[in-house]
């Protein structure tokens, strides 16, 4: 599967961004698709995931009540609403996804095998 992420951009503090995740390929149901981002000099960040054959989704505390990640297994996408965004936020923000990914896994970024190409998000004070 190919993955595409878009809708960064520039945003101010307090406000909010929605990211899209864009599936290539069938069966997309059968993947967990998951959120991580890496700001300068930091390592990747695990932040929320979308469990395959379920409606379960997982969250980072960082981002637990600010962030919601939902699927439509129809149109191969997977959104990520963000709100309440603080400057902290800014970072790359990529998507990631595995098929039949084990529920212990879902936070580790080594387990996913595809991986689009990140966008970026910017958040000014």
């Amino acid at each position: 599967v190919q993955l595409q992420a878009s809708g960064g951009g520039l945003v101010q503090a307090g406000g909010s961004r929605r990211l899209l995740c864009t599936a290539s390929g069938s069966s997309f149901n059968i993947y967990t698709v998951a959120w991580f981002r890496q700001a300068p000099g930091k390592g990747r960040e695990f932040l929320a995931a979308s469990r395959y054959g379920t409606s379960a989704t997982y969250y980072s505390d960082s981002v637990k009540g600010r962030f919601t990640i939902s699927r439509d297994n129809a149109v191969n996408t997977v959104y990520l609403q963000m709100n309440r965004l603080k400057p902290e936020d800014t970072a790359v923000y990529h998507c990631a996804a595995a098929s039949y990914l084990h529920d212990d896994y879902y936070y580790t970024d080594r387990y996913y095998n595809f991986w689009g190409q990140g966008t970026q998000v910017t958040v000014s004070s």
